[in-house]
């Protein structure tokens, strides 16, 4: 493809240079190329760019519009625009060195006034888009489409009481779902952001639920049908903008999926932000989702929880991440999911320059907590710990009790006659803190 102009001349490949670099623009803890157990550090941790915060974000925020202004967001016809706003990401990929990339429909192609012209806008960019990868080898790691923005969903896209914005959503979802295999999406995202109720005063949640269960088996239907073989997820969030959104976490759409018989074709895409609005930890979600064998992805944020909204600001809490990264690797990893960088820039941050700085942070940053999640693994102190906790439950009667093989009248006798009152055990939680502190002091 022609070379397209130089959005951001000034700034080379970002290289990385070890964590006594004062040099600003370099990576401190994210050696891309370093290989660790036969994969490169790449390989593990899969980061994507977020393209709707990343090249779409302006600043705005509820009290006020944007304060963003790029460069290349110059001309009057949108899909122009679009295209070298794309020539400004893939730059931006490349000197980031991340491997994947993720939007949605409407991130990268204007909308028309029709659902027809939309399509062939659509079109347009995915051929672009298509040349970049080809180009830069950036993957794309997930598609999905935006049934929230637009006023016509401002009650719903598939749990809609009108069921012409429910087929509407469809078909911009089959479209969604056809330009995501065209550029090998290895994923698709749903995210109802406004798949629930402002009140129950106006609202059957019963029928909403199962239109939106119909939906995503349509979905599942549709996509055998094109072979599509990405992994399908499901991204919960407690709220905001609706008051209560049928995915809160990951318990509710766990069993949402096994109520509806969806449970074998989704796994989740966890959010860190999302998570503490539900009230729960960031790697609780992650170990919910990988108990249930569903674990499947991760957009990688955070949120101030003096404000109690999404913020979507760039993780650097290592602590944080540490323990998200133990639970990850736990599970086995994430499959065909990744790190997605579903962060924005603060609404001061107005430089082209400063998203390098964001994305560094949060790159070194997951680096960091993914050197440290494996020793201390390795080193099998934690684990050992947890292990020594549950050992009655490996021999004996614990046993028993673990494979169903005793019940009530069985334990009620053992208790009489031998057992007697149990001996309370320490769960040495400030023990495990300070050993937690000292990994996290040393280093990895």
């Amino acid at each position: 493809m022609k070379k397209a102009k130089a959005h951001f001349p000034k700034i080379r490949p970002i290289a990385y240079e070890g964590p006594k670099s004062a040099n600003a623009l370099s990576f401190k803890h994210y050696n891309p190329d370093e290989v660790i157990d036969g994969k490169t550090t790449t390989a593990h941790l899969r980061f994507s760019i977020a393209y709707w915060h990343a090249f779409r974000g302006v600043g705005s925020d509820p009290f006020g519009p944007g304060t963003i202004v790029r460069p290349w967001e110059k001309g009057t016809d949108a899909v122009s625009i679009a295209r070298i706003r794309m020539d400004a990401a893939f730059e931006f990929f490349q000197k980031i060195r991340a491997p994947f990339w993720c939007f949605h429909d409407r991130d990268i192609a204007p909308e028309g006034r029709t659902l027809a012209q939309s399509n062939r806008n659509l079109d347009r960019l995915v051929d672009h888009a298509k040349d970049h990868q080809k180009a830069t080898g950036v993957k794309l790691l997930w598609g999905t489409a935006n049934l929230f923005s637009n006023r016509r969903y401002m009650c719903g896209a598939s749990t809609n009481p009108d069921a012409h914005v429910f087929a509407y959503a469809a078909a911009q979802v089959k479209k969604a779902l056809d330009v995501t295999q065209q550029l090998g999406g290895e994923n698709y995202v749903f995210w109802g952001g406004r798949e629930g109720y402002e009140t129950l005063l106006n609202t059957n949640l019963r029928r909403e639920q199962d239109h939106l269960a119909a939906f995503l088996h349509m979905a599942v239907d549709y996509a055998k049908s094109i072979s599509f073989k990405g992994q399908f997820l499901i991204e919960p969030k407690p709220k905001e903008p609706t008051k209560h959104q049928y995915d809160f976490d990951v318990a509710s759409g766990i069993a949402f999926l096994r109520t509806y018989g969806l449970e074998k074709h989704f796994k989740f895409n966890i959010e860190t932000n999302h998570a503490t609005l539900a009230g729960h930890t960031f790697a609780h979600e992650i170990e919910v989702a990988a108990a249930a064998g569903m674990l499947g992805s991760i957009d990688a944020n955070a949120g101030d929880e003096l404000l109690g909204w999404d913020t979507d600001q760039f993780n650097t809490n290592v602590r944080e991440l540490t323990l998200a990264m133990i639970s990850i690797l736990r599970a086995g990893g994430l499959g065909s999911g990744g790190l997605n960088f579903d962060a924005k820039l603060r609404r001061p941050s107005i430089d082209p320059e400063d998203l390098f700085h964001a994305h560094i942070g949060g790159m070194d940053a997951y680096a960091l907590a993914f050197k440290l999640a494996r020793r201390i693994l390795a080193d099998g102190k934690l684990e050992q710990f947890v292990a020594n906790r549950y050992a009655s439950y490996d021999a004996g009667y614990g046993r028993d009790i673990a494979q169903r093989r005793l019940g009530f009248r069985e334990l009620n006798k053992l208790v009489l006659t031998k057992l007697g009152e149990p001996k309370p055990c320490s769960g040495r939680q400030e023990y495990l803190e300070n050993l937690l502190a000292q990994y996290l002091a040393n280093g990895a």
